[in-house]
């Protein structure tokens, strides 16, 4: 057998099984309702298809169970008072994933990600203000800014003037292209920097990056971009990089608080395992300081803020960014699969749906303004098709007409998704493309 045919092989039976090696049939949503109790397998009755939080169907990987049943077995389920493991292990990750070389003292510990941007928000800017958002962007942003006394000023992301460069991983269906017109959402740069400058201005920007729910991974240049406004207008900036273990394979992301330290910005960074390892549920995250100057700042975080957290987060998130990177990149390369698999069957199946092609996470964000379903296709999706996503007008300017889909599951779960969905538009009015 050839190198070429042994890869064909790992392939085909990669195919067959989720990142932990559990046969698909075994994902079936009937089978993982009986057996898990999140809100992915609760909120709905039976007889819908849950695609719409962002938690994987895929077993969680075998070193991260094993870490977590290594605690148990030593009654290890006491309070933290910081870090420790964790500090040097997401340092490694960074380091060796996005070559980002982070100081263990700059890691500080948070109960999840949502904590870590309100806490965030309350040391480094104390009497509020006035934040900014690129949207569309994950819905909870707009939950979580009710806490503290922030403005919300909305700055809908544009289309590129530029194509995006093909993807070196072969031909897309025109659904599977970046978006309807061959070029990705980009942040504006030229309306964040009016708005920085106008009177009365922006205290603090929340970047999502990679951005929730498109799956960009912004472009390195932009977001220097953004550092050099916010150093020139003072401005915070707090970056979401929850989903940035889970970039594409060949897709680069790019870090903000390098950029940040270099054009002199005030920022800081709040991730966790949890999207990458599907482990929102452990509840433990990190908040990282661009630079020193931020890192002063966020030593005067409430003590809560650190014992809230997780012991068995923690032990969780230092397995996954130590030892279960090889189980993540199985993870990527399935969503990719599904993601390839999306794009052929909406192109056959879904005419007047347009989807945005994602290079990081496991989310789609799907455009179905013209797909005939009136003015709340999330709803009669729901209704009709017995399928629940994320309604796009949740997640501010833009976000109408849109929703959102759930790619980490079995193949066959997509397929049904894509079934029912299609069963319900008027496909006599339109033809597929």
């Amino acid at each position: 057998m050839t190198a070429a045919d042994c890869l064909r092989s790992a392939d085909a039976r990669a195919a067959q099984a989720d990142p932990s090696g559990v046969p698909f049939a075994e994902l079936d949503p009937a089978l993982l309702r009986e057996r898990r109790t999140s809100i992915k397998w609760t909120r709905f009755p039976a007889d819908v298809l849950p695609l719409f939080v962002a938690e994987m169907d895929f077993a969680v990987a075998p070193e991260i169970r094993d870490a977590l049943t290594a605690r148990i077995e030593a009654s290890d389920i006491g309070y933290l008072d910081g870090p420790g493991p964790l500090a040097p292990a997401f340092a490694g990750f960074a380091r060796d994933r996005w070559g980002w070389e982070v100081p263990h003292d700059h890691v500080h510990l948070a109960t999840d990600v949502a904590t870590g941007i309100v806490e965030s928000l309350r040391v480094f800017r104390p009497n509020g203000g006035r934040i900014a958002l690129p949207t569309p962007v994950y819905p909870g942003f707009f939950e979580m800014l009710e806490e503290v006394p922030f403005e919300i000023v909305e700055i809908p992301l544009v289309p590129s003037r530029e194509p995006e460069p093909a993807p070196e991983r072969g031909p897309r269906p025109e659904h599977g292209s970046p978006t309807a017109n061959g070029t990705a959402p980009r942040l504006d740069l030229a309306a964040i920097e009016r708005a920085f400058a106008d009177d009365p201005g922006i205290d603090a920007f929340l970047l999502c990056n990679p951005h929730n729910p498109h799956g960009l991974a912004h472009r390195a240049e932009d977001l220097a971009a953004l550092a050099r406004l916010a150093a020139e207008h003072d401005v915070f900036v707090l970056s979401d990089e929850i989903h940035a273990p889970l970039a594409f394979a060949g897709e680069p992301f790019t870090p903000f608080a390098p950029l940040a330290a270099e054009a002199g910005a005030l920022a800081a960074i709040a991730t966790s395992a949890s999207k990458g390892w599907n482990l929102a549920g452990a509840k433990c995250s990190v908040i990282v300081a661009a630079d020193e100057r931020a890192n002063a700042v966020l030593r005067g975080l409430p003590p809560e803020t650190v014992t809230r957290a997780s012991i068995l987060g923690l032990h969780a998130g230092v397995a996954a960014f130590s030892e279960a990177r090889d189980w993540l990149d199985r993870a990527i390369a399935q969503v990719e699969r599904n993601e390839r698999l999306l794009g052929e069957l909406a192109a056959e199946r879904l005419p007047g749906v347009r989807l945005t092609r994602p290079r990081a996470g496991y989310l789609a964000w799907l455009d179905l303004r013209e797909a005939d379903l009136g003015g709340d296709p999330c709803s009669r999706i729901l209704e009709e098709a017995r399928v629940a996503l994320n309604d796009g007008r949740h997640f501010g300017a833009g976000g109408a007409g849109h929703v959102r889909l759930n790619l980490a599951c079995a193949p066959d779960t997509i397929r049904e998704a894509v079934a029912r969905i299609s069963a319900i538009l008027p496909h006599s009015s339109k033809e597929p493309r």
